[in-house]
């Protein structure tokens, strides 16, 4: 924490998004695609559609020519589409603030219900994605079985006052100087501090 809050002393949110609605989408349509591929894409939506009663009246074949470069994007679009007619008929156009409701609606697991309740209302959450799940298993915080028994283990290990700011400081480091085709826990700052000894690449084991 302490390496990481002097690397990182401010940490910007990566998606781009002007409402809680739109990170939301935005989040969605990160699974399996890159931020910077998403930031690409959610301008001309938003410019079409940035609100669920807006979204709901789009044909789904109109979202997925928007999205089509994002990975899984007919599924993508069919989410956005169904979530957002959702939205409207059951909580007023609004995204539902806690976990239960979010989790239930089309193409919201739990990782992006943990980022929209940690970026998007503030709520102490710990999403962890590929980045988090290899960096913990480098840095010895975690198994390494699942993403939930190392969403499980890092709650356990920070304070909870440090899980929002924390998950954004690790992914970007992790983008940064331990990505997964490099370092292999072995050359970093934060490895070989920890483990100045370690003489074998750690293998992730994959979520």
């Amino acid at each position: 924490m302490r390496t990481l809050n002097e690397i990182y002393p401010t940490v910007p949110i990566p998606l781009t998004h002007r409402n809680i609605y739109e990170l939301l989408i935005a989040v969605l349509l990160s699974a399996q695609c890159t931020d910077e591929r998403v930031n690409k894409v959610t301008p001309e939506l938003f410019s079409v559609a940035n609100n669920p009663n807006d979204m709901q009246k789009l044909p789904i074949e109109t979202i997925y020519q928007i999205i089509k470069s994002c990975g899984l994007a007919p599924k993508k679009s069919a989410a956005i589409s169904n979530l957002s007619k959702i939205l409207v008929k059951e909580f007023s156009g609004k995204v539902p603030d806690n976990f239960t409701e979010l989790e239930k609606l089309p193409g919201v697991g739990h990782k992006t219900a943990s980022v929209v309740m940690s970026q998007g209302f503030g709520y102490p959450a710990f999403p962890v994605d590929t980045h988090i799940h290899r960096l913990a298993q480098r840095w010895g915080l975690s198994s390494g079985k699942n993403v939930t028994q190392t969403e499980i283990d890092l709650k356990r290990l920070f304070p909870k006052s440090s899980w929002n700011r924390l998950h954004l400081q690790i992914i970007f480091y992790g983008r940064q100087y331990c990505s997964a085709r490099s370092c292999y826990g072995l050359s970093c700052q934060i490895c070989s501090t920890c483990y100045p000894n370690r003489k074998k690449p750690i293998k992730t084991k994959k979520a």
